[in-house]
Order: C-alpha cells, then structure tokens, then sequence
C-alpha cells in the first residue's frame, strides 16, 4: 500500500478545464507536476497548482524530446479540442519511453486510435459525468455513485422503509439482493463495513456495492 501513497511526478500535457481541475487535483495529492500547454495564458492561469510550467507545442517531436519523458512516473494527455494533436503527442510520448501515457478521448473512434498509438488507458470526462449525472439525478433515493467496472458500482442509497428497525443480517442483503454493505451514514458520520447486527434506523444512507444489475433491481423494489 506504501506506493500507492507516494509522491509521483506527472507530466500534464493541456490546460483546458478538464487539465486544470487534473492540476488541481494532482496539486492537492502533493504530487509534482510539469504542466505544458502551447497557450501562455493557461499556463499562466495553471502556475499555483503546479511545479512547473511550460509553453510548448506536444506534437512537436523536438520539444517532446526536451522534457525528458522517462522521468515521469505518468503522462497525461488532457487536449480535449483537437484530437490530432492528442494522437500525435500520444504517440511521441510512447516514442520517447513514457512509462504510463493517461489520454483523453471524447468518443469511442478516438479511443480506438489512442490505444493503438501507445495510449495505456482512456479517461472519458464527459461520458463519466454525464453517467453519473443520469444516474445521480434521475433517482430520488441515490445520494452519490461511483463506477468501478462496466458492470459494478458503489451508491449511497435512501434507506429502504421495509429495512427499518431489522439487522443487516436478518435482511441477508448479500442472499437476497446481490449486495454488500460496506458503510453506514448517519447526519454525516460513517460507519464502515457496519456489524451484522446493526439495526438499521430511519435517517441512515446505506453505501452499496453490486453489480449494476442488482443494485437497479433494488432500486427498483
């Protein structure tokens, strides 16, 4: 568990509002951070949440080659408005021995060609918020929910009235529903990975793991 705690340098390439609130985040994490973008007034904007900043061009091969790629434990990709110039800068940073290449796509095609030019993994912004925002917001009894396979999920969920007043172990959630129960909230304090024997009380946000397919059937009920 050591190193998933320990402080990473991180090439940022594009300081759009997807790579500034990465910046940000990664700042927050205490991580170091060399962000690039070839218009000087976001690097400008980026300077207090990063290490280091530079204006350049990340399809330019000579300039790729200045940043000493293999030094970054990761290299994000985060250009969101000309896909080409994340393709070509995708592939330089795998030409010049990026350990990790991070891109952004915004559809299915682009991910395809990522991929095939050297892109380890995809991170869809738009696509994920727009799932969550759908499942967030067209539920009255889901709080929060977090994806973490195509077909498994975590969300904070409504009490179910009929659970009120009987114990996770009577209910036998995980027998009859496909569930886990990994947490209780109550007026903002969590209970994690609560006993069997907790009475369920009115007021409580109950923090669910299942498959997509038992969770909707719950929701359902």
């Amino acid at each position: 568990m050591e190193g998933r705690h320990r402080m990473k340098s991180v090439l940022l390439i594009g300081l759009g509002r997807f790579g500034k609130h990465m910046a940000i985040k990664l700042h927050e994490m205490k991580h170091e951070i060399l962000a690039v973008d070839c218009r000087e007034e976001r690097v400008n904007e980026a300077l207090p949440y990063v290490t280091n900043a530079q204006i350049g061009d990340g399809t330019s091969e000579a300039f790729i080659a200045s940043l000493g790629v293999r030094n970054f434990d990761l290299c994000i990709v985060a250009i969101g408005d000309d896909f080409q110039s994340s393709l070509e800068t995708t592939a330089l940073l795998k030409d010049h021995g990026a350990k990790f290449v991070l891109s952004r796509a915004n559809r299915d095609v682009h991910a395809k060609f990522l991929l095939r030019n050297g892109a380890d993994e995809i991170v869809y912004p738009e696509r994920q918020i727009a799932n969550w925002a759908a499942v967030r917001y067209s539920a009255d009894n889901v709080f929060d929910y977090v994806q973490l396979t195509k077909d498994y999920s975590i969300y904070e969920i409504e009490m179910p009235s009929e659970w009120v007043g009987r114990t996770i172990v009577e209910l036998r959630v995980r027998q009859h529903h496909e569930i886990n129960i990994l947490g209780i909230k109550y007026e903002g304090k969590l209970e994690p990975m609560p006993s069997p024997e907790h009475l369920l009380r009115l007021g409580e946000t109950l923090l669910i793991m299942g498959s997509n397919k038992s969770i909707a059937k719950l929701l359902r009920s």
